[in-house]
């Protein structure tokens, strides 16, 4: 059974149609998911450049790294593991953040909600 089951219809002049289409697509979302997410009152992000996911990926990277690096010095006895974690859980911690603000949608501060 769908989980929307009611229909609704509206009318739009062909710039606001075009203008709905265009918003949509720079958001990676479907027309009808903006208009919900609209409705839910939120502001969805345009999808960021290249360059952001590339960065990532260098980021999800670095951390897997630094994580192989601290288990094998736990291993081996060379490093404080307690402070290592630490670090590790503000990388992660850091990367979460950065997701956050680039890539999710804000609450909107408009009044009629």
């Amino acid at each position: 059974m769908r989980k929307r089951n009611i229909d609704k219809h509206l009318f739009l002049t062909r710039a606001e149609a075009q203008d709905l289409q265009k918003k949509a697509k720079k958001t990676c979302m479907s027309e009808a998911g903006l208009v919900r997410l609209l409705i839910k009152g939120y502001e969805p992000r345009e999808k960021p450049d290249d360059r952001f996911y590339d960065t990532m990926r260098e980021l999800s990277a670095i951390g897997n790294n630094v994580n192989q690096l601290a288990a094998k010095a736990n291993t081996l006895g060379f490093v404080d593991a307690v402070m290592l974690k630490k670090e590790v859980e503000r990388w992660h911690k850091f990367q979460a953040d950065v997701e956050r603000v680039f890539l999710r949608p804000d609450k909107s501060n408009m009044k009629w909600q």
